[in-house]
C-alpha cells in the first residue's frame, strides 16, 4: 500500500483529542511510518476499505489508527485512533 497523502477531517480531529487523547500529529505519524497495517473491514464505497495501522509514537505511546484508504488518489483518511490494547501490544512486540 502506497500512501501519498494523509487527511483528518475536523470532526475526527476533535474526537481524537476529546475521546481518545490522541493528537492528529501522533495519528498521522503512525500512518506514515506504520510497520504493521492490516485490513479491518470493507468500506461503504467499493475499493475504499478500512485498515488499521499499529505503531509507536516518538513519545513512546503505542497506538492503533484506523483509516480509509482511497487507492485512486493514494490517500489515507483517518477515522479513529486509540491506544493499543494489551493483546495488540503483545502481538506488535512479537512481530
Amino acid at each position: 500500500m502506497h500512501i501519498d497523502d494523509i487527511l483528518c477531517p475536523e470532526a475526527i480531529e476533535e474526537k481524537l483529542i476529546v475521546k481518545h487523547r490522541v493528537s492528529v500529529q501522533e495519528a498521522e505519524s503512525i500512518v506514515a511510518h506504520a510497520h504493521r497495517v492490516r485490513f479491518a473491514e470493507r468500506g461503504y464505497t467499493p475499493g475504499e476499505d478500512v485498515y488499521v495501522a499499529f505503531g509507536q509514537t516518538f513519545g513512546g505511546r503505542y497506538l492503533a489508527v484506523f483509516f480509509v484508504y482511497k487507492p485512486s488518489t493514494a490517500t489515507a483518511i483517518i477515522i479513529s485512533a486509540r491506544d493499543m490494547s494489551d493483546k495488540e501490544r503483545t502481538a506488535y512486540g512479537r512481530k
